[in-house]
């Protein structure tokens, strides 16, 4: 893991669950997470190849342009990508093991970011592991997306985190090489070549933190499905 946050992300996720094999959505404290609340997320997976976004923040929508509540998850990663990711979430979810996603997004005229998503298993009302809490979050310098959004994601590397892995020592990690040198760099980066017949919809207006907050509220009662 690079940035701090998500270090910070794992170990909240570890000190909810405690002696369980995975913390519940219902102890999860959006106050707790508030800095980081606008980048985080709720996957629904009762079937780990096709995750759904239950929840998720406003900065995370603005990123890709849409509304993501109801969205499939793999919706805007390659199919390779998308069948590494079905087999990381049901490794993750039979494990109870954090899973740690490096990948390289780019808008719809190739503009190039690293990204970083976490996602750690967690319960519902007490059950066994059926989602995932997730954070995405933006590495390298965002100039190159130009404002536009990430239209495509491709996965370059992964691993399962360990819950002892320690702090970065600084307090914002350092910026990694530009997304292009990333690519030309690493080893595992197949070229991106994206083919787009229509511009991407927009939405008009993405959920905000403030009703994130208030669902978080809502779970221990009446949830309504995605």
């Amino acid at each position: 893991m690079k940035h701090k946050n998500s270090h910070l992300l794992v170990g909240y996720w570890s000190r909810l669950r405690k002696d369980r094999d995975v913390p519940d959505q219902t102890d999860i404290d959006p106050r707790a997470v508030k800095r980081m609340l606008s980048h985080i997320f709720i996957l629904d997976a009762i079937n780990p190849a096709r995750p759904t976004y239950r929840l998720a923040g406003t900065s995370l929508c603005e990123r890709f342009g849409m509304e993501l509540k109801g969205v499939g998850f793999l919706t805007h990663w390659d199919g390779q990508s998308g069948t590494a990711l079905a087999s990381l979430l049901r490794q993750s979810m039979k494990t109870c093991q954090p899973v740690c996603m490096s990948s390289i997004g780019a808008s719809t005229d190739c503009g190039m970011v690293e990204m970083e998503t976490i996602i750690l298993p967690i319960s519902f009302n007490g059950g066994e592991a059926s989602r995932f809490l997730g954070m995405t979050q933006i590495l390298s310098d965002a100039t190159p997306l130009g404002g536009r959004p990430v239209a495509f994601q491709r996965l370059i590397a992964s691993q399962l985190v360990r819950e002892n892995d320690p702090l970065p020592s600084l307090n914002i990690p350092p910026p990694p090489p530009p997304a292009q040198q990333i690519l030309r760099n690493h080893s595992r980066a197949p070229h991106l070549r994206l083919v787009v017949s229509q511009d991407r919809p927009t939405a008009s207006r993405f959920q905000t933190d403030e009703t994130l907050k208030r669902l978080f509220d809502m779970i221990g009662g009446t949830v309504r499905p995605a």
